[in-house]
C-alpha cells in the first residue's frame, strides 16, 4: 500500500538551486508540503500554492534565522515531519593551508547550523509519527582523495557523524536520521568538467529521489547512510 504524504511537511535548506531545489521539487511533486529555507526567495518555486509551499529566510551564519524559520514553518503548516539539511559550502583548501577563519566558516555552515536547526525542530519531530532527518553529507566525508579539499572532507565527516548522533538521539521517539552521501553531482560545481564526464555524473534529480525514498520509509527501516557515486569506486 502506498503511504500517503499529502499532509506531511518537510523543511529543506539550501533549496534555491542544485540538489536542494531538486529535493524541494521532488517532494512537492509527490504530495509533500515543503518549507524552503534560503537567503532569498526562490523564483523557480514562486508559482507553488501557499497551502503546499512556504518560504522563509535562512542564513547559516545567522542563528536567529534558524529558530525563526522553524517557528514560521510550524505556524504556516501546523506541523513539521521532516528536516532536510542540504545547505552547505565548499572549500578546496588543504588542512595545511586553511586559516582558522576558513575552518570556522565551513564548520558553521556544514555542521553547526544543521545541528542547531535540528535542535529547533526536535520538539516538532517528536510530536509527529515517524519524524525524519536527512543530512546531505558527501562521499568526501568518508574518504580524502587529495590534499586539496581536506578541510571540506573534515566538515563533511563531522556532518556524517552528526547524522549518526541524531539517529541515536531519536531512537526512543522513532525519529530516524539518514545521511545521504553523494559523490560528484551534475550541479554548477561541475561546470568546468569536460562534457564526456559531465554527461555521466549523478543528477540532482537522482539524489532527490533517494532523499524522498528515505523520508517515506517507515520507522521500522532505519537507514544510517546512503553513499552514491557516478561510478564504481573501489572503496568509500
Amino acid at each position: 500500500m502506498k503511504t500517503s504524504t499529502s499532509s506531511r511537511v518537510a523543511l529543506v535548506s539550501g533549496a534555491s538551486r542544485g540538489i536542494g531545489l531538486a529535493i524541494a521539487r521532488e517532494l512537492l511533486e509527490h504530495g509533500w508540503r515543503v518549507s524552503a529555507g534560503t537567503r532569498g526567495p526562490i523564483e523557480a518555486l514562486a508559482g507553488q500554492s501557499s497551502d503546499r509551499y512556504h518560504w522563509a529566510r535562512f542564513d547559516a551564519f545567522d542563528p536567529a534565522t534558524e529558530s525563526a524559520w522553524v517557528q514560521a514553518a510550524s505556524a504556516h503548516f501546523g506541523q513539521i515531519d521532516a528536516m532536510v539539511h542540504n545547505a552547505g559550502i565548499l572549500s578546496r583548501q588543504s588542512v595545511i593551508d586553511a586559516t582558522s577563519q576558513e575552518f570556522d566558516e565551513i564548520f558553521e555552515v556544514n555542521v553547526k547550523s544543521p545541528m542547531r536547526l535540528t535542535q529547533c525542530a526536535w520538539p516538532h519531530l517528536k510530536a509527529v509519527q515517524n519524524g525524519k532527518v536527512i543530512v546531505v553529507a558527501s562521499l568526501a566525508g568518508k574518504r580524502v582523495r587529495a590534499a586539496e579539499g581536506g578541510l571540506y572532507s573534515m566538515s563533511k565527516a563531522a556532518a556524517l557523524m552528526l547524522a549518526h548522533s541524531l539517529r541515536h538521539a531519536g531512537d526512543v521517539d522513532g525519529i530516524r536520521c539518514t545521511a545521504v552521501c553523494p559523490g560528484f553531482v551534475a550541479t554548477d560545481m561541475a561546470d568546468g568538467v569536460e562534457e564526456g564526464i559531465k554527461a555521466q555524473l549523478t543528477q540532482p534529480k537522482e539524489i532527490a529521489t533517494i532523499v524522498r525514498m528515505a523520508l517515506e520509509l517507515p520507522a521500522s527501516a532505519s537507514v544510517a547512510e546512503i553513499p552514491v557515486s557516478w561510478k564504481v569506486e573501489a572503496e568509500y
